[in-house]
C-alpha cells in the first residue's frame, strides 16, 4: 500500500501552492498528459527515496464561510482516518485563529504523527511570530515559505522518517481488477450479479458498503480477484463527504490494481468526478474499462448509445482508445461481455511483444515518416524496444532524444495501438540516446 499524506487546515493558509511543490518533484510521472490538472487534489510524491501519495484536503471544500467551518471538521475527520501522516498547515500573517484551534483540537487526540507546519514565513521577523503556534498545543513546529520551498525539506525529512514501513503483504498472482466510480453508480450490484450473490447490502443511500472487500471471481474461464471500492467504512460523523471518501478510496485501490473497471452512471454525464477517477487509473497507467450503467433508463433515440459514447471519448481526450460498454446491472445486460472486455485489456497490457517484430514494423514506419527537423538538425531513430516493466512502455533509440516532442511521440503511440493492440492500455515512451 501506498503510504497517504495529508494536508489539513483551514481555507487560504497556502495548502494548494504546498501541495503543488510537493508533487512538482514527480510532475512527470503524475502528469504525462497535457490538460490533465483537472481539479487533482491527489499526486505522488517521493523524497528521500520513499514515495508516498498526497492528498490536499482543501480542495474538497465548497461553499460560503459558514459551511467552512463544518467542511473543515470532515475532511480533517476524513484525514485522520484515511492518510499515514498529517501535515497541519497554518498562516504566520493571520496568526492562530479560532478554526485553526478547532483544527488542533481533533488533531491532539489523534495517534498518528501530525506535523504543524507555519506557512508564509519567509523572513527573520516572521519567524519569531510564529511562536505563537505553541499555544496550538501541538509541540514543536516547523517554518516554511511553500510559494518558494524554503522550510520544506526539514518537513519533509520528518514526515518521510514518521511514515510507517510497508509489510509486504502476500500478493496472489491473480489480476486485479478494481470496480471504481462516483457513489451510487451501481458498483456493488455489478459485483453482485456477477458473484450471483448478494455479499454487499446494496440499498440506494451512497455509500451503503461496509468494507473495500477483495472477492475471488472463477467463473467461465476467468479467474481473477475483484475489488470492490464502494467500501467505505463509514464512521458515525462522516455523513456527507461520500464523494471525497470514494475518491479517497478509488485512490488506493488504483494504485493497487492492474484494470480499473470504471462504473459511470448513464443517467448523470461523465462529470468531473468520474472524470478524475479516469485520469487517476490514466496517470498510474492502469488498463481501463469504462461501464455505463443503467443505460436501460435512459431515453433511447436513433444512434444514441453512439452519440454518448463519441461524448464520453471527448472527455477523454487525448487517451482515447477505450473500451466503453453499455449496461445495465439491474437487467443483468451484456455484465459478462463487460467482464470479457476487463480481461482483454489486462492481457494487452501483459503483452510483450519481440524486438524484433518491433523493429521490423516500426522502423519502416519511420523512415515514411520521420520526426520533424529541429535547427536544420535530423533525428535518426534507430532502435527500438520493449521495456521490462508491468505495463506497455517503449525506448526509442536516436541520436538526438531531445528534438522529438509531443505531437511525434503521441504519432509513434498511435501506430503502436494500430499495429499491436494496447485498446485499453495507456503506454509510455521514452526517448533515449543511442
Amino acid at each position: 500500500m501506498s503510504n497517504i499524506v495529508a494536508i489539513v487546515g483551514r481555507p487560504n493558509v497556502g495548502k494548494s501552492t504546498l501541495f503543488n511543490r510537493l508533487i512538482q518533484r514527480r510532475e512527470a510521472i503524475v502528469d504525462a498528459v497535457s490538460g490533465v490538472t483537472r481539479d487533482r487534489h491527489y499526486g505522488k510524491s517521493e523524497w528521500n527515496g520513499r514515495e508516498f501519495s498526497v492528498i490536499d484536503t482543501g480542495g474538497y471544500v465548497v461553499g460560503s464561510d459558514d459551511v467552512f467551518e463544518a467542511e473543515i471538521d470532515k475532511q480533517v475527520e476524513l484525514a485522520i482516518e484515511e492518510a499515514d501522516v498529517i501535515v497541519f498547515l497554518v498562516d504566520v500573517e493571520t496568526g492562530v485563529t479560532g478554526m485553526d484551534e478547532d483544527v488542533a483540537a481533533l488533531l491532539r487526540k489523534v495517534d498518528k504523527p501530525v506535523f504543524l507546519a507555519v506557512n508564509k514565513v519567509d523572513n527573520n521577523k516572521r519567524a519569531e511570530d510564529a511562536v505563537e503556534f505553541y499555544a496550538l498545543g501541538l509541540g514543536e513546529y516547523f517554518t516554511i515559505a511553500s510559494i518558494n520551498g524554503s522550510g520544506t525539506g526539514d518537513l519533509l525529512d520528518a514526515v518521510v522518517k514518521a511514515l510507517p514501513e510497508h509489510v509486504e503483504v502476500e500478493e496472489s498472482d491473480l489480476p486485479r481488477f478494481a470496480v471504481v466510480g462516483r457513489p451510487n453508480a451501481g458498483k456493488s450490484s455489478f459485483i453482485n450479479a456477477l458473484i450471483g450473490k448478494d455479499r454487499y447490502i446494496v440499498t440506494d443511500i451512497a455509500g451503503t458498503t461496509r468494507d473495500a472487500i477483495d472477492t475471488k471471481y472463477n467463473q467461465f474461464g476467468f479467474e481473477f480477484n475483484l475489488v470492490d471500492t464502494a467500501g467505505i467504512r463509514r464512521k458515525s460523523k462522516v455523513k456527507e463527504d461520500l464523494e471525497f471518501y470514494s475518491v479517497m478510496r478509488s485512490v488506493r485501490a488504483i494504485e493497487h490494481c492492474d484494470v480499473c473497471i470504471l462504473i459511470h452512471d448513464a443517467t448523470r454525464g461523465f462529470d468531473g468526478q468520474v472524470q478524475n477517477i479516469f485520469w487517476l487509473a490514466e496517470r498510474n497507467r492502469k488498463g481501463i474499462v469504462v461501464l455505463v450503467n443503467k443505460w436501460d433508463l435512459v431515453d433511447k433515440e436513433t444512434n444514441s448509445a453512439r452519440d454518448y459514447e463519441k461524448q464520453i471519448r471527448k472527455e477523454m481526450e487525448p487517451f482515447t482508445d477505450v473500451p466503453i460498454v453499455f449496461i445495465s446491472v439491474l437487467n443483468k445486460q451484456r455484465i459478462f461481455k463487460a467482464i470479457e472486455t476487463a480481461v482483454e485489456v489486462y492481457n494487452n497490457r501483459t503483452k510483450k511483444i519481440k524486438t524484433s517484430k518491433l523493429n521490423e514494423i516500426m522502423l519502416p514506419i519511420i523512415e515514411n515518416y520521420p520526426p520533424p527537423a529541429l535547427k536544420g538538425k535530423f533525428v535518426k531513430i534507430k532502435y527500438i524496444m520493449q521495456l521490462p516493466t508491468p505495463q506497455p512502455q517503449f525506448a526509442f533509440f536516436c541520436n538526438l532524444p531531445q528534438y522529438v516532442k509531443e505531437p511525434y511521440k503521441r504519432f509513434l503511440e498511435n501506430k503502436l495501438r494500430e499495429e499491436f493492440d494496447f485498446h485499453g492500455v495507456p503506454i509510455s515512451i521514452y526517448m533515449r540516446k543511442k
